[in-house]
């Protein structure tokens, strides 16, 4: 078989929040950008890989959900549980750094995890999960 992974989706609920974190301090770039009845979906990758992307979406759209499943999805956002990201990079503290910078809610700091790798953790303006490690 051969299959890669194409979309990842993660919520948000500020968009321009989102796009200043995943634009402008991570350096992705935007590949779509769509609005609809009031809800925006935003896609965005690593440069250097466009074959995979994360789908900024707004949370709960699905037409199933219900508006208690709705508050439960706000409440897991707002506490950071709802959704996470492992990204990984060769600059790690580089890119800690300008995460700081950046005003980022800081998780954890750069640290040599006793699992055999060195990341760090923050979160984005959605209360997202995002563990970044050193890549080899």
């Amino acid at each position: 078989m051969d299959i890669t992974i194409h979309a990842s989706f993660l919520p948000h609920n500020d968009a321009e929040a989102s796009l200043a974190f995943y634009r402008d301090l991570l350096g992705f770039e935007v590949r779509n950008d769509v609005g609809y009845e009031g809800m925006r979906w935003i896609t965005v990758g690593p440069v250097d890989q466009p074959g995979t992307s994360i789908v900024l979406n707004p949370p709960g759209a699905d037409p199933g959900i219900t508006d208690d499943e709705r508050q439960m999805i706000a409440a897991m956002m707002a506490k950071g549980t709802y959704a996470s990201l492992l990204l990984a990079t060769p600059d790690l503290d580089g890119t800690f750094e300008r995460l700081q910078a950046g005003d980022v809610e800081i998780v954890q700091e750069p640290t040599d995890q006793p699992y055999g790798v060195r990341d760090c953790a923050v979160r984005d303006p959605a209360g997202n999960m995002i563990r970044i490690q050193q890549k080899d």
